[in-house]
């Protein structure tokens, strides 16, 4: 049975066919988060995630979420590196396996390290397959120790997705990393979009409203975006849902 966050994701993806999410890095939003998440939520963000690869502080993470679910009606879901990126404030947690990952550490050893504490702070888990593409060197991938997917090997991330559905993971995630240089490349999310019947988000290097237009069109049932809110700020954002409504 599906909880309410993830009911509601699912939802809005079979009426949008592909949703918004906002992803704030504690590190990186530490001004004006309470304006930012408001505009989301008026600009039609589905739901903020929060989180990030080098994420250390849990205080800082805390009171991260704090202000967010303060601030708006969006559910907040956690996108974490490890169980230091778990708060009892959050909704819901994305509860992944980085499946590219060359660690043990990454694939299960994180998770079983926070799953007592996803249980004790009554967190609702989304079972989340988390694949890393592209060729540039990017936070996630370095701290993940990925081996990443080129673009080009369309059918070996549509293996990985499939894997992960039949794992019984209920989204797959494909990520060109924070500030990546390139964007997951259409014809990749087209390829698993058609091999899964699980959603696939999509996040890393997206910066214009034509970029996430061509995800959307591609198969992308979900578009992260976070470097470009960072240093653009919801207007941008704006520009992008209004692209999702027109894919």
């Amino acid at each position: 049975m599906l909880g309410p966050v993830e009911a509601g994701l699912v939802d809005a993806i079979r009426d949008r066919g592909c949703v918004h999410l906002a992803l704030i890095d504690p590190e990186k939003f530490s001004h004006n988060l309470r304006d930012i998440v408001a505009d989301l939520e008026d600009s039609g963000t589905h739901a903020i995630l929060i989180g990030g690869s080098t994420v250390k502080s849990s205080a800082q993470l805390d009171k991260a979420v704090k202000t967010i679910r303060e601030s708006c009606s969006l559910p907040t879901i956690l996108f974490p590196n490890g169980p230091v990126g778990i708060s009892r404030f959050a909704h819901a947690i994305f509860f992944m396996s980085l499946l590219n990952s060359s660690s043990t550490q990454y694939l299960i050893g994180s998770q079983v390290e926070g799953a007592s504490m996803v249980r004790r702070f009554n967190l609702e888990p989304i079972p989340l397959g988390y694949v890393i593409v592209g060729k540039s060197e990017t936070a996630a991938s370095t701290v993940g120790m990925a081996k990443s997917i080129p673009f080009s090997e369309v059918d070996l991330a549509a293996n990985y997705a499939l894997a992960a559905q039949y794992l019984g993971m209920r989204f797959l995630y494909l990520e060109a990393g924070s500030g990546a240089e390139r964007m997951v490349d259409p014809r990749m999310v087209s390829r698993v979009s058609e091999a899964v019947n699980i959603p696939v988000i999509v996040g890393g290097g997206i910066r214009t409203p034509d970029q996430a237009e061509q995800l959307a069109r591609a198969g992308a049932s979900a578009i992260v975006t976070g470097t470009v809110l960072e240093q653009e700020g919801p207007g941008r954002v704006k520009e992008i849902l209004a692209a999702l409504k027109r894919a």
